[in-house]
């Protein structure tokens, strides 16, 4: 006999749904405590090879490797219950040809057993998001700001910003929406142009740094808690986690050394005879 869940988790049609309607809410996280704390308000956890900046101190995403992914988007799942969950596949691990990029999602859903997967990249992979798309594997676009694409870009800087240079990221756009992507992360794009995508394309639009006319939004979860020591400007903090932890931890240091913490009520006595 079968068990099922009594809560059903969302999946990426449930997404694609909702072009248009109500916004889609997507945050990050990589680790099962944070994960039961944003699965609680969002529709979508994106388990984002960010975590190479928040979590491993890499000035860049690029040496995250799709081990490190698999491993926290499995504790992102034991810790989630109703969102869908989407992998970012790393640098490396799908650019090669559509074959490898199959291999490396199907490691993803089989070791997480998560929803779908994220890829970077417009017009360039059409190919392999139609090769993923056709054999059972939902994905993710993502395109203007591309940050696995650091080194040929040169710097983290927005796209779009004049409207010459509008074109490619239109075509790519609607080459990941023709591919049959569910979705698209746009990232650090002007707004007016953030808007016309939205307008145009059949799929939802996720903004980062976009515009408020997108079908739904998407933060780094440590940026908007106030736990990374930069943020970019498309960033709201909506906490200032830091230096209350701070603050907290000089508490307990201070404690420990004046011999103030443990206190009785932290140790155990031995057992009455």
């Amino acid at each position: 006999m079968s068990v099922q869940s009594a809560v059903r988790r969302k999946t990426a049609p449930d997404i694609r749904a909702r072009k248009k309607g109500e916004p889609i809410v997507m945050l990050t996280s990589y680790h099962a405590h944070t994960a039961a704390l944003v699965d609680r308000h969002c529709d979508v956890i994106l388990v984002g090879d960010s975590l190479g900046n928040v979590m491993h101190g890499f000035e860049t995403t690029v040496p995250v490797t799709l081990d490190m992914m698999i491993l926290q988007g499995s504790a992102v799942m034991r810790g989630s219950k109703q969102a869908l969950v989407v992998v970012d596949m790393p640098f490396g691990s799908y650019e090669a040809s559509k074959e490898q990029a199959f291999h490396s999602a199907v490691r993803i859903l089989k070791e997480t057993q998560c929803g779908a997967v994220k890829l970077e990249g417009g017009e360039r992979l059409t190919e392999t998001v139609a090769f993923l798309s056709q054999r059972g594997v939902p994905v993710m676009g993502h395109i203007g700001l591309t940050p696995q694409s650091i080194n040929t870009l040169g710097s983290f800087r927005a796209q779009g910003r004049d409207e010459g240079s509008w074109e490619p990221i239109l075509r790519d756009a609607q080459a990941v929406s023709d591919a049959g992507a569910f979705s698209v992360v746009i990232e650090a794009v002007a707004e007016p142009l953030a808007r016309k995508i939205t307008e145009t394309i059949a799929i939802p639009t996720i903004g980062i740094g976009a515009s408020a006319a997108c079908d739904g939004q998407v933060l780094v979860l440590e940026d908007m808690l106030g736990l990374s020591p930069r943020t970019p400007r498309f960033v709201r903090r909506y906490g200032d986690l830091g230096p209350a932890i701070e603050t907290a931890i000089k508490g307990y240091a201070d404690d420990v050394r004046s011999r103030a913490f443990p206190g009785a009520e932290h140790v155990y006595e031995m057992k009455k005879s």
